[in-house]
């Protein structure tokens, strides 16, 4: 069995790029918008925010995420994805970027996705993530869902 690798990377580095362009690719085909008006890559570099890429044994990018400080006190996620066919890959990265927004005092997760992204919304409340009102540039619009995890 493979064990899943996760380490901070640059997230403008080629394999980070591919596998956001993947993840673009099929937030477009789940909900008619690739999210990239929603993410800035300089928002993920610094002190306060956080890139992590999931790799196999064997070195193979698998899944990526990110967050980026957003109020006090408050980290959004960003950029989650794992390739097709993974497994645990998600949830590794999410735990690796939980555990490092405490580590950086954070106290609560901030995250949006599409109400049509059912399999999304599934993940996010599976570990323990709670509805909450639409922040930010998702005020008012009724395609999103916004999310909270406390730390």
């Amino acid at each position: 069995m493979n064990t899943i690798h996760l380490s901070e990377e640059d997230p403008t580095a080629p394999e980070s790029v591919l596998l956001m362009a993947e993840l673009s690719t099929a937030l477009e085909a789940i909900t008619g918008d690739s999210g990239k008006a929603s993410f800035d890559v300089d928002d993920v570099r610094g002190p306060m925010a956080c890139f992590v890429v999931a790799r196999n044994d064997d070195g193979t990018a698998l899944g990526c995420g990110a967050f980026r400080p957003i109020e006090p006190g408050v980290a959004e996620i960003k950029r989650m994805y794992a390739r097709h066919g993974t497994s645990g890959v998600g949830s590794a990265v999410l735990r690796f970027l939980e555990d490092e927004a405490l580590a950086l005092g954070y106290q609560a997760l901030w995250l949006e996705t599409r109400l049509v992204n059912r399999r999304a919304m599934d993940f996010y409340e599976a570990r323990g993530y709670t509805r909450i009102a639409n922040y930010g540039k998702y005020i008012g619009n009724p395609l999103a869902v916004c999310f909270e995890k406390q730390l």
